[in-house]
């Protein structure tokens, strides 16, 4: 009997690496719906500020999501204000809210809908990056967009006027 508890609180014990590895995020992504216009607006508010969608004022606290490698799951807490005529506010929801079950913790209104959608821009992740190629430089990559050729007698007050850089 003994043993078996012990089997059974190992075999709990083993949880796969990474499994509750979670990425905190700056942006909160949600989509609203104004039920009125039929008018879904996308909004991307930065952790712990406010924005405000007709008469709700939406403040994401926190936004975890998962690495790319990992099941999706995308969570906020978020808070909710409800803006009245006389420009008072009353919470009308404080929460988690899921990605992956929009209807399952939504936030309950007469004309709009608030849901979250995704996280974006995650705090904990390090940009990797190639540093830039000195100019000059043999072998020296041409950015994307830009032409590596001399401009002919004329064109270079021209080419200078129509140069664009590709975001």
């Amino acid at each position: 009997m003994a043993s078996a508890v012990a089997v059974a609180a190992l075999a709990l014990s083993v949880v796969p690496a990474g499994a509750d590895e979670k990425l905190e995020n700056r942006v909160a992504v949600f989509s609203a719906l104004d039920k009125v216009t039929a008018n879904i607006t996308t909004l991307e508010i930065p952790i712990d500020e406010t924005k405000q969608f007709g008469a709700l004022k939406v403040t994401p606290r926190v936004c975890y999501s998962r690495p790319p490698t990992e099941q999706p799951k995308t969570t906020s807490f978020v808070e909710v204000d409800e803006v009245g005529l006389e420009g008072d506010e009353k919470r009308i929801f404080t929460g988690w809210m899921f990605a992956q079950s929009p209807g399952l913790n939504a936030v309950e209104h007469p004309v709009f809908d608030v849901w979250l959608t995704e996280c974006k821009k995650p705090r904990n992740a390090v940009a990797q990056q190639q540093p830039p190629a000195q100019p000059g430089a043999e072998g020296a990559a041409v950015p994307e967009g830009f032409v590596d050729e001399a401009p002919a007698d004329g064109e270079e007050a021209l080419d200078q006027q129509r140069r664009r850089i590709r975001r």
